[in-house]
């Protein structure tokens, strides 16, 4: 398969060489400065411009393209880039389950998740499941960064990086108000104002948004949310005419959720006939969550090719899920996804979770999923540069030293169901459904040296990850934590991450890249258990045919030991332990495309684009998963929750006074139990092709009228199985709103 790939892809740029014009001259200039483009220490790219001059595939999500449609789901965000894949889950994005070339998508744990260049993933080394997750809709960009020279940005290295990058200082007064409304009760309000007093600068920002929720409670209970958040920056600069540049910036960010979502989903039956709505046991289902962080970065230019950066950042996330996890009738105790996945085999626990009948005391269990979150530390990186007579060097030394932790607390309370309606009727003791401490001490560094000759780029790159997680266990029967049945264990990795990327510039509209690296997740904490690892390669094009820009990257991952986590959102026991899944081949193609329909037209601007990924997955071993999450494992069997095929395409219309854009998303079926060959019914999310629309009004250069319509035909499709039954995706929602600028 690598060399298929390999074969494949050079012929394309040799294809892409041979139709160049030859007389073509290069730019004299051919040792670009990239280094000058960076306008932010916090960011991976910070343009388009340095994105495409990767030696590894990249995609830059600009303020522009962010702005268009203004979503609020991260989901709908990525959409459009090549390698991305997900699964939904409760149609708002709000858990996102991401996966970059083939990792394992589950609550986006296998993706080193960042906000300015710093892990924003509540443990994101002794639990990385991301169950907060920024909110796009305060972002200014998004930087994803797949493929070879990852070296910079772990823990995790196989799949990528997805940096977040949050409102930035502007240099002179201004801001922006954005309001809408529309269906479900959804709205958004978003207020941001900054600007620069001499030395002094300063960014504030406001955002509230929610829903009413498009699913039905037999009660009419809400099933929606409602999320706010605030974020600060103060920039303190030295003076301009200073020998030695540099600032000192502090940043705040809070935030508080209240949604009232729940695990339980739907069986096949009611699916069919009732795709939006909910069991009445799921009714008192709710997550209250607080996300804080503290922030300081420091920027000091020692000389024009010398900078020194470094982040000092504190993290805490709260959060109790309190959700159905259990129902019993005449003493017989099961999950709800094994409940709701087997109906006709439990038809008397489904009529409790239904709510058809009265039942007795404790029927339903509901659980307190308690936890707290802790993540700390300070990173610092060294940059510098020079040139010589053809070439450019630039070396990049970074350190980190890291400590998260996640401190775990939880009970279950008993439920009656009468006349559909909850009633307590116990209270569990609590910790007796977890109470321990799970946590983390890293140290990692790494460096990366690139060299431009003429037309090459050459990036070697090696991190260093010093780990030690551990787990402290109070047992059920010490809700005050003394310790008299402290039960301990650790885990110790030391690991060297090596890696190298390549540019090769044919002409100034051609170029082929690539490269090979390590891939690296952290374990778990149990003794003994090893690292998951790959070996990644990658090779693509990068070129421009007129009008027609485009990309086309063949990647290779091969696992010689694939880690699978044992958690709640996929159908598990929600304890977190990892398990060994041995040898597994990932391999896919991407390819995006860019075109400019009326280039010549002063008036109008008609941009479409295409996006394809295609994923093939494979296990070379064959297991029986922890608690059958991914079933019983056949050597060339398929990933779970991985499609093979993902498209989307891209129209927009644009003009000084208004635009208008189209956009489409093709998810292809995917399994949701390892296996080959035809997927069975009941192991099978559906295929789904979903378009998006938005319009915008400029009135003035300052107020804007704004709609958009999420899944503009109306279709009906589910997105997930997990974590315990069918979910449906969010049906046709349109709002409108006004954007006043100053």
């Amino acid at each position: 398969m690598k060399l298929k790939l390999s074969y494949l892809l050079l012929s394309f740029s040799a294809i892409l060489f041979a139709q160049e014009n030859k007389s073509n001259e290069k730019s004299k200039d051919s040792i670009q400065k990239l280094d000058e483009v960076i306008i932010n220490s916090n960011v991976i790219f910070g343009s388009k411009y340095v994105a495409k001059n990767r030696t590894g595939s990249a995609y830059y999500i600009s303020p522009e393209e962010l702005k268009k449609y203004n979503y609020t789901d991260i989901n709908r965000v990525l959409r459009s880039v090549p390698g991305v894949t997900y699964y939904e889950e409760d149609g708002f994005g709000l858990r996102p389950n991401i996966s970059l070339r083939g990792t394992s998508p589950q609550r986006s744990a296998k993706i080193s998740i960042m906000e300015d260049g710093v892990l924003i993933a509540p443990a994101p080394y002794s639990s990385p499941s991301a169950y907060y997750f920024p909110s796009v809709a305060r972002m200014e960009a998004v930087e994803i960064l797949k493929g070879s020279s990852q070296v910079q940005y772990g823990p995790f290295t196989t799949g990528g990086a997805v940096n977040m990058v949050s409102a930035q200082i502007p240099d002179e007064f201004g801001g922006r108000i954005l309001a809408n409304y529309g269906a479900f009760n959804t709205r958004q309000l978003h207020a941001k104002a900054g600007g620069q007093k001499g030395q002094f600068g300063y960014v504030a920002e406001f955002l509230n948004f929610g829903s009413g929720g498009f699913k039905d409670l037999p009660d009419d209970s809400h099933t929606g949310f409602d999320i706010n958040e605030v974020l600060a920056k103060l920039r303190y600069s030295s003076k301009a005419d200073a020998k030695i540049q540099q600032y000192i910036e502090a940043k705040f960010q809070y935030s508080d959720e209240v949604s009232n979502e729940t695990y339980l989903g739907l069986t096949e039956e009611d699916f069919e006939t009732a795709p939006f709505s909910r069991y009445a046991s799921s009714q008192d289902d709710q997550m209250v969550a607080e996300h804080m962080q503290f922030m300081l970065t420091h920027e000091l230019n020692l000389t024009k090719n010398f900078r020194i950066t470094s982040n000092a950042y504190y993290n805490k996330f709260t959060r109790n899920w309190f959700k159905l996890d259990d129902v019993v009738f005449n003493g017989n105790e099961q999950g709800i996804a094994n409940v709701v996945a087997n109906p006709l085999a439990f038809p008397d626990h489904m009529a409790i979770v239904r709510g058809d009948v009265n039942s007795g005391a404790d029927a339903l269990l509901l659980k307190a999923n308690n936890r707290v979150y802790y993540s700390t530390g300070i990173q610092t990186k060294l940059d510098y540069h020079w040139y010589g007579d053809n070439t450019f060097h630039d070396l990049e030394v970074g350190a980190r030293y890291h400590y998260d932790e996640e401190d775990r607390f939880q009970w279950e309370d008993g439920y009656s169901i009468t006349d559909g309606q909850l009633d307590r009727t116990s209270e569990g003791p609590r910790g007796a459904q977890g109470n321990r401490i799970s946590s983390a001490t890293a140290f990692a560094a790494y460096a990366m040296y690139k060299l431009k000759w003429n037309d090459l780029t050459l990036t070697p790159g090696l991190r260093y990850e010093n780990i030690l997680l551990e787990r402290e266990d109070f047992g059920s029967s010490d809700p005050t934590r003394t310790g008299d049945n402290l039960s301990t264990r650790e885990n110790k990795v030391d690991i060297f991450i090596p890696g190298i990327g390549f540019n090769y510039a044919f002409t100034d509209n051609a170029s082929v890249f690539g490269g090979v690296h390590k891939g690296f997740s952290p374990p778990g904490n149990s003794t003994g258990e090893e690292a998951e690892e790959s070996i990644n390669y990658e090779l693509g094009s990068r070129f421009t045919l007129g009008q027609l820009r485009g990309e086309l990257v063949g990647f290779y991952n091969d696992y010689s030991n694939l880690l699978g986590s044992d958690i709640a959102a996929t159908g598990g026991t929600g304890n977190l332990d990892q398990f060994n899944a041995g040898e597994v081949e990932v391999s896919g193609l991407e390819l995006l495309l860019n075109y400019e329909l009326l280039p010549n037209n002063s008036t109008f601007k008609l941009p479409i684009s295409f996006g394809y990924t295609f994923t093939h997955t494979e296990f070379l071993n064959a297991f029986d998963s922890a608690n059958g999450i991914w079933g019983e494992v056949e050597v060339g069997d398929e990933l779970p929750y991985i499609p093979k095929h993902q498209f989307n395409a891209a129209i927009s219309l644009e003009h000084t006074k208004y635009e208008l854009n189209l956009s489409g998303r093709y998810n292809g079926e995917f399994r949701t139990l390892a296996g080959n060959g035809s997927i069975p019914d009941a192991e099978r999310v559906d295929s789904n092709f979903i378009i998006d629309f938005s319009a915008k009004y400029h009135f003035n250069k300052k107020l804007s009228l704004t709609s958009n319509i999420i899944n503009l035909l109306d279709e009906t499709y589910a997105v997930s199985r997990v974590p315990a039954g069918l979910r449906p995706g969010h049906p046709f929602g349109a709002n409108l709103g006004l954007e006043f600028k100053f």
